[in-house]
């Protein structure tokens, strides 16, 4: 059977890494690869003794080996993943995600890989995006916004299912629409990019799409979540000034300058209503997500896989 694997670089609490921990380990990996992005000794320890997971904190000493700490979180999310791969060969496949990533399959991870064909050196998997839950309707399930690949389709959706700002955004989304990979291990001088690998000069080696595998994107799970990221990811995450629009159209601009409109037009009452719109699954939303095909719903049940998967563990 097809062994994988994940590789990530985490600075979040405890708690959350279990969650993202868990539910892979559930989901049949093999093994994980944890790179912690800050000082924790007790998540270390924590991590350290599950048999199936290779937990290392990228201390002053691993950087110091490796010309020194980059700056950008992007460059050290790409150099721990090319650590990963570099290490003795446990797996046959890596995933190169975040801790708010988790894989939503269809069925066995391990078996969608293994029906690759051999040429096959990388699978996409696209994302979908969590909606934050809304406290008039509570459901048990996670909610999720998909979204179509090709162009044209996804913005007629966007535009239907989301009146004010589909328009500004690629399929209503606030994150990456791009996905991430799936690679075959073992491909010696392979760079690994955050959405993307580069072997032998080439980009994405017979890349296939996996839509049987995909991406739940925990990006803005709920309001707290969405405030307290907004200023990084304005300076320096995803919604950074240098990057280019999500929509490909005359006039677009890109989340950045979007995000300072609306701030400069209403402060966080206007972004709160951006939120409730575009991240929120009421009721209008969801049945137009649903009608148009891009609803997704799962139980994640991330508590009781925490207990499972680490019985005994303070915060599991």
């Amino acid at each position: 059977m097809t062994r994988w694997g994940i590789v990530s670089t985490i600075k979040a609490p405890l708690s959350e890494i279990l969650d993202f921990a868990a539910w892979h380990l559930e989901l049949g990996a093999h093994r994980l690869y944890l790179y912690l992005d800050d000082d924790v000794p007790e998540t270390l320890a924590v991590l350290k003794k599950h048999p199936k997971i290779k937990a290392l904190h990228t201390d002053h000493t691993y950087w110091e080996k490796r010309n020194g700490r980059p700056v950008k979180h992007q460059v050290r999310q790409s150099k721990n993943a090319r650590h990963a791969n570099n290490r003795k060969q446990e797996v046959d496949w890596l995933a190169h995600i975040d801790v708010d990533e988790f894989l939503l399959p269809q069925g066995s991870v391990a078996k969608h890989l293994t029906a690759l064909p051999d040429d096959c050196l990388c699978a996409r998997l696209r994302p979908v995006e969590a909606l934050a839950p809304d406290p008039a309707f509570p459901t048990d399930d996670t909610l999720f916004k998909a979204f179509h690949i090709p162009q044209q389709q996804r913005q007629q959706a966007s535009q239907a299912c989301f009146p004010t700002w589909g328009p500004h955004l690629s399929g209503g989304f606030l994150s990456h629409v791009a996905g991430k990979l799936f690679f075959r291990t073992g491909l010696k001088g392979l760079e690994i990019k955050i959405h993307n690998i580069i072997w032998n000069g080439t980009q994405n080696p017979g890349q296939i799409e996996l839509p049987q595998i995909e991406l739940g994107h925990f990006h803005a799970p709920d309001w707290a979540h969405f405030l307290r990221a907004y200023r990084f990811r304005l300076e320096r995450g995803s919604y950074r000034s240098e990057l280019k629009p999500q929509v490909r159209r005359d006039g677009a601009v890109n989340l950045h300058d979007l995000f300072q409109l609306i701030e400069s037009e209403g402060g966080d009452a206007a972004l709160a209503d951006f939120f409730h719109e575009v991240c929120t699954a009421s009721p209008d939303l969801c049945a137009r997500l649903d009608q148009h095909g891009l609803l997704r719903r799962r139980k994640m049940a991330c508590a009781t896989l925490r207990k499972k998967h680490f019985p005994g563990v303070n915060g599991a």
